[in-house]
């Protein structure tokens, strides 16, 4: 399952992320991670989740960050849930085309390892591909 969160700056999509964090530390029985543009979020989400600055690993590329989420899984096979914060600005990319290309590869991810995939992105629902609509 994958599910995208998107809206305008300041919409209020981190907020209903972190929310969603902590409802999934309490009702999942995996492991939670949290990957984080930056370290804005630390005393945000709670200690049972595991946070992931990604500008500590140098993520700037969509491939980067499947390699990253590969790494996260075979390393951790209880993964229950990865919520991603402000997928474009971890990559640097506003490629909507890449993004959507991500998406479905998030989707094959998570039927395949029963890992459920939560991500936000900063933008319009007009914006978004025919494909991408079905993730909202």
């Amino acid at each position: 399952m994958v599910r995208l969160i998107m809206g305008g700056n300041g919409a209020g999509k981190t907020k209903q992320l972190i929310e969603q964090v902590h409802n999934a530390v309490e009702t999942e029985a995996g492991s939670v991670v949290c990957i984080e543009p930056n370290s804005d979020m630390k005393f945000d989400i709670s200690y049972n989740a595991r946070l992931v600055n990604a500008s500590e690993y140098g993520l700037n590329s969509f491939e980067c960050l499947r390699g990253f989420l590969c790494g996260l899984y075979a390393g951790n096979y209880d993964i229950s849930h990865v919520f991603v914060d402000n997928l474009c600005k971890i990559v640097g990319s506003n490629d909507f085309v890449q993004v959507e290309k991500l998406l479905n590869w998030l989707d094959r991810f998570s039927e395949k390892n029963a890992v459920k995939f939560t991500v936000t992105i900063s933008g319009e629902a007009d914006d978004l591909t025919e494909d991408m609509k079905r993730f909202l």
